[in-house]
């Protein structure tokens, strides 16, 4: 129990952290958002409901989330090279109308498999504290919704490809910061990259799997 409830705390004050370093955001204006999607729909969809596991669901991920990820990429903080020059000549207020947008939008049900649910749910649910892996309810709920105040993104529904490849991303960015293929973008408080860390292969892939089972949102 002692040890549940450390691991609880230590997302807790992560988080705590996070929003003492958050820059103000702009506001985004989802009706304006709308008309400012055309780089973005061919992977992501006019919906945010992408079409292939490769490219995220951007639908209902959380506002505040989507826009420090456009910001990232933009300045280069986080490498995606699929996406190389797509928001060069956005404004910042172009990428709040897009974040409001897509945010605005229903996500669709990814879904789950039966193989290794029972793992992937008490990853999710519990961690496993032997390795120092923390729950991830903690920051994106039990039901997936996540935390858009505090810039938590809504995991619910998501395809279980694109979270176990951002697992493993942000697994070798708290190994290996310098490899191209690491995902160091969680900031100073390195909360992602702290779960990561210890995660092996098989949990990565059972809780990607359970995540893509959780409802996010109301459909």
């Amino acid at each position: 129990m002692m040890k549940n409830c450390s691991g609880i705390l230590f997302v807790i004050l992560s988080a705590v952290g996070l929003l003492a370093a958050q820059p103000s955001l702009a506001a985004g204006d989802a009706a304006a958002g709308k008309n400012k999607i055309q780089v973005c729909v061919a992977c992501h969809g006019q919906d945010g409901n992408s079409p292939a596991p490769m490219y995220p669901k951007l639908a209902g991920l959380g506002e505040k989330y989507l826009l420090k990820q456009m910001q990232d990429i933009k300045s280069g903080e986080r490498n995606v090279p699929q996406m190389t020059g797509m928001l060069t000549n956005l404004s910042e207020q172009d990428l709040a109308d897009i974040a409001a947008h897509y945010d605005s939008q229903n996500r669709t049900l990814a879904g789950a498999v039966e193989e290794d649910l029972t793992l992937g749910e008490q990853v999710y649910r519990g961690g496993n504290m032997e390795t120092g892996v923390s729950a991830c309810l903690g920051c994106h709920s039990p039901t997936g919704v996540g935390n858009d105040p505090a810039g938590y993104p809504a995991l619910g529904g998501q395809f279980a490809d694109y979270i176990a490849s951002q697992l493993r991303a942000f697994r070798t960015g708290a190994h290996d910061p310098e490899n191209p293929e690491a995902r160091t973008n969680d900031g100073d408080a390195t909360v992602m990259r702290g779960v990561a860390a210890n995660m092996n292969n098989r949990e990565i892939d059972a809780v990607a799997n359970y995540i893509a089972g959780l409802h996010a949102r109301e459909q």
